[in-house]
């Protein structure tokens, strides 16, 4: 077990399974986000931009204070302002006050930044035969539950 990580690491044994199985998953994720991130910066956005722009597109033509985007992101940034405002200056998003408490500000996707999901979907979505080339659906149903019980203590 591990011949394919042994490689790719170029070492010949690990401390222990809980090792191995830890840098497989990290191997893995890293493999998975870097092509995401290629698929997004062909289209000039980030995965994390991308990951802001499904938020909001779930929650179309509201919209989101960032607090809520933040608590949805897959991987939080560490300055979601910063990020959004790259996306307005992109015209991508847009800022507004609630009308229900105009202290509280929504950030919502614009139809630009919805074009930009629709462009980009069918590359995101062929990003799947990752796991479905490689792996049965009782496979992958096994792999969620294995991932899961991994961070299930976060929520």
């Amino acid at each position: 077990m591990g011949t394919i990580l042994k490689r790719r690491l170029k070492q010949t044994h690990f401390e222990s399974t809980e090792q191995e199985a830890f840098l497989n998953i990290l191997v893995c994720s890293n493999h998975i986000k870097s092509h995401i991130e290629a698929v997004c910066l062909k289209q000039g956005i980030t995965h994390a931009q991308f990951n802001v722009l499904r938020i909001l597109n779930g929650r179309y033509p509201e919209g989101y204070p960032r607090g809520d985007v933040i608590s949805r992101m897959i991987e939080p940034a560490p300055d979601v302002t910063r990020l959004i405002d790259r996306l307005i200056k992109q015209g991508l998003v847009e800022r507004f006050t609630s009308d229900q408490d105009r202290r509280l500000s929504l950030t919502k996707i614009t139809n630009k930044g919805r074009g930009v999901l629709k462009k980009i979907k069918p590359n995101i979505d062929s990003l799947f035969k990752l796991v479905s080339d490689k792996l049965n659906k009782k496979e992958r149903k096994q792999l969620s539950v294995l991932l899961e019980k991994i961070y299930s203590d976060l929520f």
